[in-house]
């Protein structure tokens, strides 16, 4: 059993057990190839690495599809020794194969339904791995328990459907044992996955909430690996969702995906409004598709729901059993209108609801009594709990009640059936059913209409027969809560928690004109028949190529531990600024520009007195004394502030407000770089802003001598970023004949005089040092955020113009490893102080 205080998520995220009796080594699958891999440096199991320097011999490209179970189906033999298996037609993942280009290699990795026993796992393994291209992952029954039966039913699953645990006994409490065991269990099946991965030539197509964790354990050891996501649940909005205790975990780890996927436009809106509140993501839609920008890399969201095997119910529509039991039942519910049911015995399905909407219309509608009945299919309960037990009970109360009260001989106005039922008979009550009805309060997708709409088309061969000449039709009566309720425009929708409504809506179904009916129905076969399965595989594998085809030019880091962990992804040529060789440059240098922005480089971000240390006081001065020096502090900050904290630096160079303001020493006067004159756009933008910040709790404004500045870092993330693009707009508008810029940056709006930059003070420094004929040979500029990318693009095109020296002691520096146009970091502001303080050290040692 594992330990509650068992908390150090490090050890179980590079694969330590030792409070799970993981000792035993388990014989590893050989792998089918092998190839160089990109190894973490925080990953365990270098002992046992999967990395080889045999080259991969693959031609086609190969796709690991990655769930829970694999899409086969296992019994005992006959005479008790060993496993037989066959293939699962029902399950999804064998499905989409269709949709996959014909030459790539499908394996498969996931659990079985059964329980192997240790002694015969090696065995299955290499059967399952030879003739069906499946790898298992074998689950400890510990950790089966609290992964699947714990932390996916008893917290994933109802919260995912907007189900919170109010207390102990309704929904439960977080347990952090059932979370371990969620994270101990991605561990076995990301082991499963890399013994047969290569990193290089293959995808990962990972599915559903079992496994959200996974992404990160793949990432940690292939930084470019090509993989993606796909979530068949619902996700919920961040008011339900941020209550999980482990919620960031679980976000990062999805966003070390390359595409994830989601069934409708409200799933994949909750997750960026997720990704927003909680992390700080903004995402932008770039000809139509939307990405996420996390680190250097664009995380794709794809939208698209899953479709149905058309050939599985094609071929099943053919069968003459099929046509024997349609007979059969035709023959039972002679005279009667067919409403169906078919739902997995779950909480969400809204069966209970369905029963009272049904006796809601028979009471308000006895024209129905004795001729409508609702047959409904309950298909074996998955999970397990107090709650299912009361649903049950309340679905056979509900049944008998309605049953007593409304049948008589020869009708039962509800038929339930609560027994597996096979795909050929639920097939032919499809087909005589005028009416589907689902009432789910809340289901990923659901596939039910989609099947029905199918069944009631028939098939094509048929078309020769009398029967076929009858026009097809076909009514829906289904939830707004599910998934497929978006594609399909011509069904009824209901709020199935509104039982009078439901039953109108079920009245109006079968009430309907034939005529109308055949529309509907000819509209959702035509979206069905053409959005299968395959679609579905073949648009998400499309998506994911396009997504991932950069993978290989760029340059990736793995930073950060546990389930922090992401992948930085770099331009090739951007690298660590490195103390000794700028050091040697300085040295070798007559004329040197030495250009610094304040915030956030030589003083924290985090700090609240921003007041420059006297460490930094004294480099900035050992630097000035240089007379081969040009020093300069290039900030957002006012003339007064900088001025005042640099007081003790009589020959800094400063420029205020992103140069508005400069002055090149403490005994020169301030000189004004932008337009001077008229200001009299402040009185025109500052009502506007005061407008937005009246409206906008938590957001401020910011008045500086040249510039107005909202910020909107404290308000409510979604409505700041809402009311900032508002706000943008308004001013652009109003201020559009005024010489000034309107622009946004990280949680602020700015209006600034046109022609100010960081980016025109470095090009003046530049050109003031070249015409006293000290043309720099030596640059450094080190700055942390957007405005001093400004900066790095002039010192690029200085040096095509000639302004520059063409030599290579030019260092454009950003702080922190994130995308730039600069072409060195550093880690954080004591690295910049230190090489600052290594540089001032070598210019007193006797710098030429």
């Amino acid at each position: 059993m594992m330990s509650k205080s068992y908390t150090n998520l490090l050890d179980l995220a590079s694969g330590n057990f030792p409070a799970m009796g993981l000792t035993r080594e388990k014989k590893r699958l050989p792998r089918v190839m092998t190839v160089p891999g990109v190894i973490s440096e925080l990953d365990d199991d270098q002992a046992n690495s999967v990395s080889s320097d045999v080259p991969s011999s693959v031609i086609q490209d190969r796709i690991i599809i990655v769930a829970n179970q694999l899409p086969v189906k296992a019994k005992r033999r006959p005479d008790n020794k060993g496993w037989s298996f066959s293939w699962d037609e029902d399950s999804l993942l064998l499905q989409l194969k269709d949709g996959l280009p014909d030459d790539m290699e499908v394996i498969y990795v996931g659990s079985l339904k059964i329980d192997v026993d240790s002694s015969e796992q090696d065995d299955v393994s290499q059967l399952l791995l030879d003739r069906f291209k499946c790898v298992p992952a074998f689950l400890p029954a510990d950790i089966l328990l609290k992964f699947y039966h714990g932390f996916c039913k008893q917290h994933l699953w109802p919260l995912f459907h907007y189900m919170l645990p109010f207390s102990a006994n309704h929904g439960g409490r977080f347990d952090r044992s059932l979370w371990e065991a969620y994270v101990a269990a991605n561990k076995i099946f990301s082991q499963k996955v890399i013994e047969v991965l290569n990193p290089d030539d293959d995808y990962v197509w990972i599915h559903d909430y079992h496994l959200m964790v996974l992404p990160t354990f793949l990432r940690r050891r292939f930084n470019r690996l090509r993989m993606g996501f796909f979530l068949h649940s619902p996700f919920p909005s961040s008011e339900i969702y941020r209550t999980l205790p482990v919620r960031e975990e679980i976000l990062k780890a999805l966003l070390n995906s390359d595409l994830i996927g989601f069934h409708t436009f409200d799933y994949a809106r909750h997750f960026l409004s997720c990704c927003s509140r909680m992390l700080g993501l903004e995402y932008q839609s770039k000809r139509g598709y939307i990405g996420l920008e996390y680190y250097g890399r664009t995380v794709g969201i794809k939208i698209m729901p899953v479709g149905i095997h058309m050939g599985q119910i094609e071929s099943v529509l053919r069968l003459a059993d099929k046509e024997w039991r349609v007979g059969e039942l035709k023959q039972q519910f002679e005279g009667k209108t067919v409403l169906l049911g078919v739902d997995d015995m779950d909480i969400f399905k809204g069966v209970n609801l369905k029963l009272l909407a049904m006796e809601h219309m028979l009471k308000q509608h006895p024209k129905w009594q004795g001729r409508a009945v609702l047959v409904q299919i309950a298909n074996p309960a998955r999970g397990r709990g107090k709650d299912l037990e009361e649903i049950q009970a309340e679905i056979q109360e509900s049944c008998k009640r309605i049953n007593e009260t409304f049948g008589r001989p020869g009708y039962e106005p509800v038929v339930f059936i609560d027994k597996p039922v096979s795909l050929s008979e639920r097939i032919a009550y499809y087909t005589i059913a005028e009416c589907v009805v689902v009432t789910a309060v809340r289901d990923g997708m659901n596939l039910t209409p989609y099947e029905y709409i199918v069944c009631r088309q028939g098939v094509a061969e048929s078309e020769s027969s009398s029967e076929s000449v009858t026009p097809k039709k076909s009514m829906l009566v289904v939830s707004e809560f599910i998934g497929c309720s978006p594609s399909l425009s011509g069904a009824i929708r209901v709020n199935p928690w509104n039982i009078e409504a439901t039953a109108e809506a079920m009245n109006e179904a079968i009430s309907m004109d034939d005529g109308e009916k055949q529309l509907r129905h000819e509209k959702h076969y035509r979206y069905v028949s053409t959005h299968d399965v395959a679609y579905w595989a073949r648009s998400f594998f499309q998506d994911m190529e396009r997504t991932c085809k950069d993978h290989f030019r760029r340059r990736c880091w793995g930073i950060g531990l546990g389930f922090g962990f992401r992948v930085v992804a770099l331009d090739p040529n951007f690298r660590k600024l490195s103390t000794e060789h700028i050091v040697s440059m300085y040295h070798r240098s007559k004329n040197r520009a030495i250009l610094l922005d304040y915030d956030g480089t030589v003083m924290p971000q985090t700090s609240i007195n921003k007041t420059p240390s006297s460490e930094v006081i004294s480099i900035i001065n050992t630097l000035c004394a240089d007379v081969n020096n040009t020093v300069f502090v290039v900030s957002g900050r006012g003339r007064d502030s900088l001025g005042k904290w640099f007081s003790p630096c009589e020959k800094l160079g400063i420029a205020a407000e992103h140069g508005y303001f400069m002055r090149w020493s403490a005994n020169k006067d301030w000189e004004t770089c932008g337009q001077s004159g008229d200001s009299g756009w402040m009185e025109m933008a500052k009502p506007v802003m005061k407008l937005y910040t009246e409206s906008t709790d938590g957001s401020c404004i910011e008045t500086k001598e040249s510039a107005l500045v909202w910020h909107h870092r404290d308000a409510d993330p979604g409505f700041g970023c809402t009311q900032a693009k508002e706000m943008l707009e308004h001013l652009e508008s109003v201020l559009a004949n005024e010489p000034v810029a309107v622009k946004s940056g990280q949680f602020i709006v700015e209006v600034k005089p046109q022609g100010v930059s960081k980016g025109l003070v470095a090009e003046m420094i530049f050109t003031s040092m070249a015409e006293r004929g000290k043309q720099a040979d030596f640059v450094i500029c080190i700055g942390d955020d957007r405005s001093d990318e400004d900066m790095f693009e002039i010192i690029e095109s200085a040096i095509s113009s000639g302004v520059l020296s063409s030599s290579k002691s030019v260092f454009a520096c950003t702080v922190g490893q994130k995308p730039s146009k600069a072409k060195y970091y550093l880690d954080d502001t004591s690295e910049v102080v230190n090489m600052l303080a290594a540089l001032a050290e070598a210019g007193s040692d006797g710098s030429p």
